[in-house]
């Protein structure tokens, strides 16, 4: 079992920043993939950045250049640099663990960005 907190989220100014950061607990295994995805009201769960525990990273061509993925293999815990952000990267932001097939969420970080 592995418990993800979020934390971080809230309102800020188009142009401003965030920090999301997820810390894991519980059985944390090795090659592991944490993402960040959002959901924005009325549309689906989307990815927008995944790093393994080797440091591969993937990032939507959306946020490219504006958000930057990171974590902390020691402290189990992933980041989210979130800058230039926009009224469009409003939504809540979900943290996900996935390793041999199994995959674990995060309770959610809300994220507003006001024009």
């Amino acid at each position: 079992q592995v418990h993800l907190v979020e934390s971080g989220g809230g309102l800020v100014q188009a142009g401003g920043s965030l920090r999301l950061s997820c810390a894991a607990s519980g059985t944390i295994f090795s090659g592991n993939t944490m993402a960040w995805y959002r959901q924005a009201p009325g549309k689906q769960r989307g990815l927008v950045a995944a790093i393994t525990s080797g440091g591969n990273i993937n990032v939507v061509d959306s946020v490219k250049g504006r958000f930057t993925i990171s974590r902390d293999n020691a402290k189990n815990t992933v980041y989210l640099q979130m800058n230039s952000l926009k009224p469009e990267d409003t939504a809540v932001y979900y943290c996900r663990y996935s390793v041999l097939g199994y995959e674990y969420w995060g309770q959610g970080a809300q994220v507003t960005v006001s024009s």
